[in-house]
């Protein structure tokens, strides 16, 4: 799993109990799943088409620093396929699981388009491409 973003727990992430609101987490989940896949197919328009059973595992109290880990399941036609896992940055401590979130690559129209891609690309390595 490759961690990418870190999130403060601020007082109005917190719900009614004075922990980590489940809705709040589930938009950054959204906001980095598209991020990240903007990032592997190189186009700015993606859309979330699914996501798989959210598992909640333990929660969050304002001044926790959590970070949004997400990997590759698989490569569609015009889809990206990939996990997620929010954890408490200093004690490693699992917040919530998403084993599936599907995200489509969609062409100026909004409509599905191939991407091409196959495997895990890092932006060094495309910036090393274009070097040389």
């Amino acid at each position: 799993m490759r961690y990418h973003t870190r999130k403060m727990v601020k007082p109005e992430d917190l719900n009614s109990n004075n922990t980590l609101f489940g809705g709040r987490v589930l938009e950054w989940i959204d906001e980095e799943a598209a991020l990240y896949t903007m990032i592997q197919l190189e186009n700015k328009r993606v859309v979330t088409k699914f996501m798989s059973e959210i598992n909640f595992v333990s929660s969050a109290i304002q001044g926790d620093i959590v970070e949004i880990g997400m990997d590759v399941v698989r490569f569609g036609k015009t889809s990206l396929i990939i996990n997620c896992e929010v954890r408490n940055k200093l004690t490693r401590k699992t917040i919530i699981k998403v084993e599936n979130i599907t995200m489509v690559n969609l062409d100026e129209n909004g409509k599905p388009t191939p991407h091409g891609k196959t495997k895990i690309e890092f932006v060094k390595d495309r910036l090393n491409e274009d070097l040389s």
